[in-house]
C-alpha cells in the first residue's frame, strides 16, 4: 500500500483544521477516546456540533484562538492508500513553518473562501508549493455553503486561481467545491452541488497517481550517515556504508563516486540487515560495501558515476528566511545539504521576491523574517546537489546559525552561480 504526504494550506479561517477533521471523522479514522474527547471539548458550542477542528489545533493557544500556530501531523489510512497530512499555519507569520513542513509533500490542498476567492496568503502558499516543486496541487473551495452552493461563484475562482497558476507555471491543478463544515465532496458526495461531476476531495486523494513522483527514475544519490568497521575477530575486515538511498537505484557492480573527494570505485555488496541484495533503490536504507578502500565518512555522498551532481563553491538559491534576525550580505552561516555541512557566506542577494505580486526587487541589502529572496552563497569546501527542481532529496538545503546552532533560512537549490 502506497503513502501520499499532502499539506493543507491557504489563509485564516478557511476551514483548513475542519477539512481534516472531516476527512478523519467521515473516513472512521478517529479511535472512539478521541472523539469523546473532542465531543467534550465542544459542548461549549451554542449549536451543539462537534467541532471537527479540534482534532488538528493541539496546542492549548490554538484551541483558545481559534486558529494554527504550529504543523501539525495527522495519520490515517483507507483501504486504497496511507495518509500523512501536514496542517500548516495560515497567519503570515508562521509560513516558514509551511516551508518546513511542505518541503517533502507530493500534494498541496490550497483552501480558498467561497466568499473571498483568492486572497494574499493563497498567493503566498501557491507561491511556496510552486517552489517546493510540490507536483500536484488541489484548489479546494471551501464554504459553499455560505454562498448557496453558486456554481458562478466557483467558476469564478477558478478562473482567478488559473491566473495565478499560469504565472507560476503550475500544471497539475485540480478545483474542488465543498463545505467541509457539512462534509460536502469532502468523503461522500454533495447532493447540494449537481453540478459539480468531479472527485470528492477523498477519492481524489486516493486515486492521484504518484508513480511519477518516486525518487526511483532520478539519478542514484547515497548520503552516507555512519561508516562501520566492527573491527572484531569475526569481522576484521568488515568496512560497510550506511544510509538511506534518497534517489535512484544501485545496483552490485556499479561505478560510483565518492563527492566530494571525486574518488571512484564499484560496489561489491548491497545489504539490508545481514541479507544480501543485487540492488536496492529510494527510500531503502542500507548498507554499502565498496570493492577498494576509499576514505569515507559521515556527510560524504555516493554518487553513480554515469550522472554525476554539481559540485561548487559559489551555490545559487532561492532563500525562506526563518529568523527575526536580519539577513545580510556578508552574513556568514553553516550550509547543510543532506549530511554534509560547510561554512558559508552572503555573496549576494539577487532579488527579493514579492509573495504577493510576484514581482522581483533588486538592490536589497537585508532580509526579514518570511522573506523570500534569490541569493548567491560562497561556501568554504565544495559542495555536492542537485538542482531542487530535478531533485528534492539532494536539491534542499537549510542555514545554521554558527553561535545558536539553530535553524534559520530554508533552501531550494538552483544551481552553480
Amino acid at each position: 500500500m502506497d503513502l501520499l504526504r499532502f499539506i493543507t494550506a491557504g489563509s485564516v479561517d478557511d476551514g483548513k483544521s475542519t477539512l481534516i477533521g472531516r476527512l478523519l471523522y467521515d473516513s472512521k479514522s478517529i479511535l472512539a477516546d478521541q472523539l469523546e474527547a473532542i465531543e467534550r471539548a465542544s459542548k461549549s458550542r451554542d449549536d451543539g456540533e462537534i467541532d471537527l477542528a479540534l482534532l488538528t489545533d493541539g496546542l492549548r493557544s490554538e484551541r483558545e484562538q481559534g486558529i494554527t500556530i504550529d504543523v501539525a501531523y495527522r495519520y490515517f489510512q483507507t483501504p486504497v492508500r496511507k495518509f500523512i497530512i501536514v496542517d500548516a499555519p495560515g497567519h503570515i507569520q508562521y509560513t516558514r513553518n509551511m516551508v518546513t513542513g511542505a518541503s517533502n509533500c507530493q500534494l498541496a490542498i490550497v483552501l480558498v473562501d467561497a466568499r473571498h476567492g483568492v486572497v494574499e496568503q493563497t498567493r503566498r502558499h501557491s507561491l511556496i508549493a510552486s517552489l517546493l516543486g510540490i507536483p500536484h496541487i488541489v484548489v479546494a473551495v471551501n464554504k459553499m455553503d455560505l454562498v448557496d452552493y453558486s456554481q458562478n461563484v466557483f467558476s469564478d475562482i477558478c478562473i482567478q486561481y488559473a491566473d495565478l497558476a499560469k504565472k507560476l507555471n503550475v500544471e497539475q491543478v485540480t478545483y474542488i467545491p465543498m463545505s467541509a463544515l457539512n462534509g460536502d465532496n469532502v468523503v461522500d458526495k454533495s447532493a447540494s452541488m449537481p453540478w459539480y461531476e468531479g472527485p470528492t476531495m477523498l477519492e481524489h486523494l486516493e486515486t492521484i497517481e504518484l508513480t511519477n513522483d518516486l525518487g526511483v527514475q532520478l539519478p542514484g544519490r547515497f548520503p552516507v550517515q555512519y561508516v562501520i568497521r566492527p573491527q572484531t575477530v569475526d569481522l576484521h575486515d568488515y568496512r560497510g556504508y550506511a544510509g538511506k538511498i534518497t534517489s535512484g537505484t544501485f545496483r552490485k557492480g556499479d561505478a560510483i563516486t565518492v563527492l566530494p573527494s571525486g574518488e571512484s570505485s564499484t560496489i561489491d555488496a548491497i545489504e539490508i540487515a545481514g541479507t544480501h541484495l543485487d540492488e536496492a533503490e529510494a527510500p531503502q536504507s542500507v548498507v554499502l560495501h565498496l570493492s577498494s578502500d576509499v576514505d569515507i565518512s559521515r556527510g560524504d555522498l555516493i554518487v553513480r558515476s554515469d550522472a554525476l551532481p554539481t559540485s561548487s563553491q559559489t551555490v545559487e538559491a532561492m532563500l525562506c528566511w526563518m529568523d527575526t534576525k536580519e539577513f545580510k550580505v556578508g552574513n556568514k552561516y553553516v550550509l547543510q545539504v543532506g549530511m554534509a555541512r560547510t561554512r558559508c557566506s552572503v555573496r549576494e542577494i539577487a532579488y527579493q521576491l514579492n509573495v504577493n505580486t510576484y514581482e522581483e526587487t533588486e538592490d536589497v541589502d537585508s532580509l526579514k523574517l518570511n522573506d523570500m529572496a534569490k541569493i548567491v552563497l560562497r561556501t568554504a569546501q565544495p559542495i555536492s546537489f542537485d538542482s531542487y527542481q530535478q531533485n528534492r532529496a539532494t536539491g534542499g538545503a537549510i542555514l545554521i546559525d554558527e553561535t545558536s546552532n539553530v535553524t534559520v533560512g530554508a533552501l531550494m537549490l538552483i544551481g552553480e552561480a
